[in-house]
């Protein structure tokens, strides 16, 4: 069974292997051309988790490069709640998160990193969704 932290150095690795592996690849998204790391940047400078969210999927790769961009996502929507969380709830939401790291591990192909990358960004869009709910915000 792999730790969480060999999960994600696995997962960091395939992603610096991807980007090393040659000339940026383009890739179409929003009806233009762009780089896995323009669409990563469009994903952080979107206003919020829910718009973060529909960039990732409209640019999906169903592919190792999906975990950049589901990192992105991570880190958007963990601005809306992560520093609200008491203990146990961060333990709860770090929970959440290694069932997504191990709901694949044991399966090869690519596509199963960007399913990972999928479940951990969709557990926290839930969490900012509630955070939001919660303050009495709308999601953006």
């Amino acid at each position: 069974m792999l730790s969480k932290s060999a999960l994600a150095a696995s997962l960091a690795a395939a992603a610096i292997v991807l980007s090393a592996a040659g000339p940026a690849r383009a890739m179409v998204c929003m009806d233009k051309s762009m780089t896995l790391d323009e669409v990563a940047d469009t994903i952080s400078s979107q206003k919020s988790c829910e718009s973060a969210m529909k960039v990732f999927r409209d640019c999906e790769l169903t592919a190792s490069g999906d975990v950049e961009l589901g990192a992105a996502v991570e880190k958007k929507c963990e601005a809306d709640f992560k520093p609200g969380l008491n203990a146990s709830q961060t333990q709860a939401y770090k929970r959440e998160m290694h069932a997504c790291d191990i709901k694949y591990r044991n399966k090869s192909g690519t596509m199963y990193l960007s399913f990972t990358a999928f479940c951990r960004a969709e557990v926290a869009q839930r969490y900012s969704e509630r955070a939001l709910k919660a303050a009495g915000t709308k999601a953006r």
